[in-house]
This record gives structure tokens, C-alpha cells and sequence, in this order.
């Protein structure tokens, strides 16, 4: 087996654009620190909104060509992060962006999907890459997209299946992720953050602020394990964030997406831990994904015993 690094870490999202906003601080991070950063994107984004207008021919409904467009825009943004491994799940176009909920395309779109199928094609990228931890969206996909609900369910039927040595053997030796975790931001973070915006909103290019229950993931500040620093990271992430100029405008630290309602960019970013040991004593907060888990953990060591044939 290729040598790989001793840090490995896999994110699981719904379209291009999703991880540098949930996860572009915490992929930097440990892209510059030298750990196998992997990013899985689910779909193109086809069905997205466009932004600037001398890109709105891309647009679903005339030309068709914004997935295409959008991969461009994800290679970019992988550049301002670090990161080298970033792939689409069963390669490019292979899943379909299915639109917001209720929309007649939903049926044709990732959401339709053969679980099972989409979960094999994930399969085979957690052997290979053997990671110890996995960021993806909760049972809701942050905030109810049907692409984001589905990529946390494939996400997590993946990780079953690829401990079980006796599924799909073709795909590599069985491989267990020890921690798993879901994108968060603590409610207190959110409030605080927002009553600057809505003083801010005079001086910046859009009108209206977004509310907190625009923004994916927001929970108690109770259920919150994990807090991973900006620190010089913070950079990268609006930069990563910028270069998907079809779906995002930014001007630090806010943005928008096309509905053109202020939100803040959270350079800071926060996660749930719901499989796995937590690496910090009870009551205090995580400061690194790998915390508790041994420092060196080799590929070839993770890999489960296989089942008598």
C-alpha cells in the first residue's frame, strides 16, 4: 500500500461551494500541517443560482453548463486551502444536483439515488484513503436540502459498510473511521455575530442581514465538542469562499449566496462529535479533530481483520 499520511481526514459534501464555507478554516489547517486532507463532493451543482450576471447564461434554464462551471471553481478553491485530494463522488457528474426541496427534479437528482449504490462509490475512497476522521452535514443536512441530507446518509452508510470485511471485497480491506463529526455553529456565536452585522448593514453592499435559521448547523451551545481556531487559516477560507463566484460574494467578514441577505463568514469553526472518544476532559471544548487518537496511525495499521472466507 502507498505510504500515506499519518493524519487523515475525509469530508463529505452536497456541491462545490459547501465545504469552503462549512469546513475551508479546518481544511487549511491541516493541509499546511501535512495531514491527508480528502474532500468527496457529491454532485456538480447544477441547479444553483448564479451570481454575477455576466455568468448567468451557465444558468440550468439556459445554457446548462454550471456544473462544468463549478468545477473550475472547486479546483480553485482547493488551491487557496492546500488541499490536493478532492474528488466527486463516482467521479464528476455522476450524481445530479437535485434542487431545492419539492422540485420535480428531486426524483432524478442525487436525492433519488440508490443509497447503497452511493454509499460502494464512497466505499471505495474511505479504503483507500483509510481516515481516521470524517466531517460531514447531520440528519437534516444543516438546514433541509435534500443533496445535503442524502450526502449525510451516504456519508454514514459508508462508514458502516467499509468496517464490514465481507462488503465488496473488490473495493480494498475493510477500514474503520474512528470519529465522525457534523458541521455545527453555537447558537451564542451566531447571535453575537449577527447583532454586529445588523449594525454593519449600512456599510455594506447588501440591504438586508440573512437570520440565524438561515445559517446550516446552529445548535446549543451545549451539544458544540470541537472548536477549531481561524487563526491564519481565516484568510484562506474567505479566499477559498471567493472563488466560487457563482454562488458566493464576500466581503469580510460577511458574504452572501444569491438571495443577497447579509450573513457572517465564521472563520472559527465548530463541530458535533457523535461517533467516536472525545479528545478533551467532560466540559471542555476539542481544539484538534485527531484529539485522543494515537499520533502516528500508518494505513496499513488500520485496516480491520478480515473474515474467514
Amino acid at each position: 500500500m502507498t505510504e500515506q499520511p499519518a493524519r487523515r481526514l475525509l469530508l463529505v459534501h452536497a456541491h462545490p461551494d459547501d465545504e469552503s464555507i462549512n469546513n475551508g478554516t479546518t481544511m487549511a489547517r491541516y493541509a499546511a500541517e501535512g495531514a491527508g486532507v480528502t474532500l468527496v463532493t457529491c454532485t456538480l451543482g447544477e441547479e444553483g443560482e448564479v451570481i454575477p450576471s455576466d455568468l448567468a447564461h451557465l444558468a440550468p434554464d439556459r445554457e446548462n453548463t454550471l456544473g462544468a462551471h463549478r468545477i473550475g471553481e472547486l479546483a480553485q478553491a482547493m488551491k487557496e486551502l492546500g488541499v490536493t485530494d478532492h474528488r466527486f463522488l463516482g467521479g464528476p457528474g455522476r450524481y445530479r444536483d437535485s434542487g431545492m426541496m419539492g422540485l420535480a427534479t428531486n426524483r432524478s437528482g442525487f436525492w433519488g439515488v440508490d443509497l447503497d449504490e452511493a454509499a460502494a462509490d464512497l466505499v471505495a475512497v474511505i479504503r483507500e484513503v483509510r481516515p481516521q476522521v470524517l466531517v460531514t452535514y447531520d440528519e437534516n443536512g444543516g438546514y433541509g436540502h435534500p443533496d445535503h441530507i442524502q450526502a449525510h446518509r451516504v456519508a454514514l452508510r459508508a462508514a458502516d459498510l467499509a468496517a464490514e470485511p465481507a462488503f465488496r471485497r473488490d473495493l480494498g480491506a475493510a477500514h474503520r473511521i474512528a470519529k465522525v463529526y457534523y458541521n455545527r455553529v453555537p447558537r451564542s456565536v451566531a447571535e453575537e455575530r449577527f447583532e454586529v452585522l445588523r449594525g454593519a448593514l449600512g456599510h455594506l453592499p447588501w440591504a438586508e442581514a440573512a437570520v440565524i435559521a438561515d445559517v446550516p448547523g446552529v445548535v446549543d451551545d451545549a451539544a458544540v465538542t470541537t472548536k477549531i481556531e481561524a487563526g491564519p487559516y481565516g484568510a484562506a477560507k474567505a479566499a477559498a469562499m471567493r472563488a466560487h463566484a457563482t454562488q458566493v460574494a464576500v466581503l469580510e467578514p460577511w458574504f452572501a449566496l444569491s438571495n443577497n441577505l447579509a450573513q457572517p463568514l465564521f472563520a472559527d469553526e465548530y463541530y458535533e462529535l457523535v461517533r467516536g472518544e472525545p479528545g478533551a476532559a467532560a466540559g471542555q471544548l476539542e481544539d484538534d479533530l485527531f484529539a485522543g487518537l494515537p499520533s502516528s496511525a500508518p494505513a496499513e495499521e488500520s485496516a480491520l481483520p478480515e473474515e474467514n472466507a
